[in-house]
């Protein structure tokens, strides 16, 4: 008799339906949380340290690569989970400022405005592709498939880091235009 393939691959990724159900429903929470407004809160403290948070989340990310490397599996291990709790502390603090305060638009004009805005909505695509790969990746550490965890860690790592600097890099360009 022969095994069942489909079957096989639920065995060896039981997450995947969780995880593929996850990557979607942050998106499109996070979008709806976008049309609601909750009024009276002053929530405009926030930017300043969910940029903050991003940066810390590139450093770690950095960090964790580097002890990896050095065959510091546990520090790696520690690294990873704390960008983990930055990327979620970032992304609730995020969607609280935005229930509560009106969009800011770029005030910015010429060349700059269209630097903006591309670092602006890549940031935004990819920071909703890194959700699947890094809790694919996390799994795949979590089992003990190192080789398939490494694979697509080096899919997941640029990605991520790239979503935590131009986090900070477009806070730092609208800054200037926020109204408290």
């Amino acid at each position: 008799m022969e095994p069942n393939v489909a079957n096989l691959g639920q065995k060896k990724e039981p997450y995947n339906k969780l995880i593929i159900a996850v990557s979607i429903v942050i998106p499109v929470v996070v979008a709806v949380l976008f049309k609601v407004r909750v009024q009276g809160y002053d929530l405009s403290f926030l930017p300043p340290i969910y940029a903050s948070i991003n940066g810390l989340t590139a450093v770690l990310l950095v960090s964790a690569v580097r002890a990896i490397k050095g065959g510091n599996r546990t520090l790696h291990e520690r690294l990873m989970k704390a960008c983990m709790i930055l990327s979620a502390a970032f992304l609730v603090m995020y969607v609280l400022y935005h229930m509560t305060s009106d969009p800011t638009p770029y005030g910015g004009d010429g060349a700059l405005k269209y630097v903006y805005f591309f670092i602006l909505i890549t940031h935004i695509l990819l920071s909703i592709a890194v959700i699947p790969l890094v809790l694919f990746s996390y799994t795949r550490a979590w089992r003990g498939d190192y080789a398939r965890h490494k694979k697509l860690a080096k899919i997941t790592f640029p990605i991520w880091l790239y979503v935590a600097v131009t986090g900070v890099v477009v806070y730092l360009m609208i800054s200037p235009y926020y109204t408290h």
